[in-house]
């Protein structure tokens, strides 16, 4: 155990994807108590068992549907319950769905801005006494697609979503310099995950998504992790209301 995360509680959810599992190990191996949750249960199970196998600390709640207020309170009671208190909550659980606006369902768009917007303000809020007790920190998940868009990827109700986060975010900082609490984002460019694995076996998609990238590859869950780490530690104590992009230099040129 490396230790920057020592004795710290902290919430992370979508622990059974693959940036949500990446960043659960990774805050597991810095010496923290994890709480995971995911509405999937067999991967937030097999998260769980990783980190307890590597001599890790971790618990998770699942089935989790964070897009219920109450599912929320009950992650947030399970972590006081375990470990007494939250240090840290990393907001990384959200679901996309994706079309052309003169294609688009109603449902569609606003199963997104539901499942990728609207449960990280559901749970800041459930979450947001505890974090004030100890002063902790907030790590949200946005995306590039906050920032740009991609001629391949039918994503306007997902831009849509993760540019409130990365405004939720700079608003979080501002209430909760007066409790102690930060409040920063990262934002992946395109990673190799669950979703977007089957999506990088197209080739022609594949050259498209990585000629906006200036390190010409995806990048990788731990790499996302390693990000979300430093900002949950004390070694960002002076860092708030900032949005680190994780995303080969895609939004550099």
């Amino acid at each position: 155990m490396a230790g920057r995360l020592e004795g710290k509680v902290c919430i992370v959810t979508g622990s059974g994807g693959s940036i949500g599992r990446a960043t659960a190990l990774m805050f597991a191996r810095e010496g923290a108590h994890v709480v995971g949750c995911d509405i999937v249960a067999e991967g937030a199970q097999e998260t769980v068992e990783l980190a307890v196998k590597a001599g890790g600390s971790m618990i998770s709640v699942h089935p989790c549907d964070l897009t219920e207020k109450a599912q929320c309170e009950r992650l947030v009671a399970a972590a006081v319950k375990a470990f007494g208190g939250v240090d840290v909550l990393f907001n990384n659980g959200a679901m996309a769905y994706f079309a052309w606006i003169d294609a688009m369902e109603d449902d569609v768009w606003y199963k997104t801005i539901n499942e990728e917007l609207n449960i990280v303000f559901l749970l800041t809020r459930a979450a947001w006494p505890e974090l004030s007790k100890r002063g902790g920190a907030i790590v949200n998940t946005a995306s590039v697609s906050a920032w740009m868009g991609y001629k391949m990827l039918p994503g306007l109700a997902h831009t849509t979503a993760k540019g409130g986060v990365l405004s939720m975010t700079r608003h979080l900082a501002m209430e909760g310099r007066a409790h102690g609490i930060r409040a920063n984002s990262v934002s992946p460019g395109l990673i190799e995950s669950t979703q977007t694995k089957p999506h990088l076996a197209n080739p022609e998609w594949k050259q498209q998504m990585c000629e906006r990238i200036m390190l010409d590859r995806a990048g990788k869950p731990e790499e996302v992790a390693a990000a979300v780490t430093f900002l949950a530690s004390d070694e960002a104590s002076f860092i708030t209301g900032t949005d680190l992009r994780v995303d080969g230099g895609t939004l550099a040129w």
